[in-house]
């Protein structure tokens, strides 16, 4: 439509937009749509890009250059893992203003070596530009070993839905830094840098996941597109989701809001969510809700969410 602008429409629109009859070949097995399209003669190469954009993801006020690379990688490599992948590298594009301090690049570069040691990725290259602002894209490569990829569309009616790891602590982290603050240390540190639960992937997939997404905008946000993408219905049991001390104190900090509320549309934690058999969710792993039969939806104790956001939107 003539005059149509970005933020007249959403990601998944523009994303649909853009990949809309794109071409197809015998060496792809999942294309665009996914947290990772796989290719190659053997089906096994995973790969995902994730762009972080100064005052959009991170601030310099808020966060230090070690913790902005140390994010970068993490939320890369979530993608592998939540096709049940093996990491293997990053490759790293970074654009920086001309009057950067030095010191600020050579900090965030020791904050990528230690993130791609703790994810077990090597750093294996990328592209350095000059621009207005920071702007940090990893894209990552992984190996599924001669296993089938966990898609976000394979969650069957009569599945239970389980994550591994934190939801709603950046969240948390986020709101208590846009209020000037810098406590609870936890939930800012969390906003910070993020911790993948790394390795859990592969668990998943050899558990027989039959779906699995990274948690990066919200866990509503998220079940939406997995039960989208397989065509059912999926509740929400707030009585199985653990509410932490510092996010109840940061609900009552700013005006006795519900902390569960930065559980269900907090994003940026990257943590995964999982659908499996009931008698086949891994340890570790937390059953936080079910899948049903139905038109593609994402209740909250058998209701619909009435918040006024279920997670991240970009437009």
């Amino acid at each position: 439509m003539a005059g149509r602008t970005v933020g007249d429409t959403t990601e998944f629109e523009l994303i649909g937009a853009i990949t809309a009859g794109l071409p197809t070949g015998p060496a792809l097995r999942v294309g665009p749509g996914d947290d990772c399209a796989v290719f190659g003669a053997d089906g096994d190469v995973a790969v995902s890009t994730d762009t972080m954009v100064e005052n959009v993801h991170f601030r310099r006020a808020w966060s230090g250059p070690a913790d902005v690379g140390r994010k970068a990688v993490a939320a890369a490599v979530a993608d592998l893992e939540a096709m049940g992948a093996r990491g293997i590298g990053v490759v790293l594009a970074l654009t920086v203003p001309a009057e950067l301090e030095l010191a600020w690049v050579q900090e965030f570069a020791a904050g990528v070596r230690e993130e791609c040691a703790n994810a077990g990725v090597l750093l294996l290259g990328g592209d350095l530009t000059r621009g207005r602002d920071i702007i940090a894209t990893a894209t990552v490569l992984g190996d599924l070993q001669g296993r089938p990829p966990v898609t976000r569309s394979g969650a069957r009616p009569g599945d239970v839905v389980a994550v591994c790891g934190r939801l709603g602590w950046a969240a948390a982290g986020l709101t208590v830094l846009n209020r000037g603050f810098r406590s609870p240390r936890a939930v800012v540190v969390a906003h910070r840098v993020p911790e993948p639960p790394y390795g859990q992937g592969q668990v998943a997939q050899q558990a027989g996941a039959s779906a699995m997404i990274d948690c990066s905008d919200g866990l509503l946000a998220d079940l939406g597109h997995l039960a989208e993408a397989s065509g059912v219905a999926i509740d929400v049991d707030t009585s199985r989701l653990d509410v932490a001390e510092p996010q109840s104190v940061v609900a009552a900090a700013v005006g006795g809001g519900d902390p569960l509320t930065f559980i269900l549309t907090g994003g940026d934690d990257h943590a995964l969510l999982a659908t499996f058999s009931a008698d086949a969710v891994p340890d570790g792993w937390r059953v936080i809700g079910s899948v049903s039969a139905g038109d593609p939806q994402v209740t909250v104790d058998g209701a619909e969410w009435e918040g006024d956001s279920a997670g991240w939107r970009h437009f």
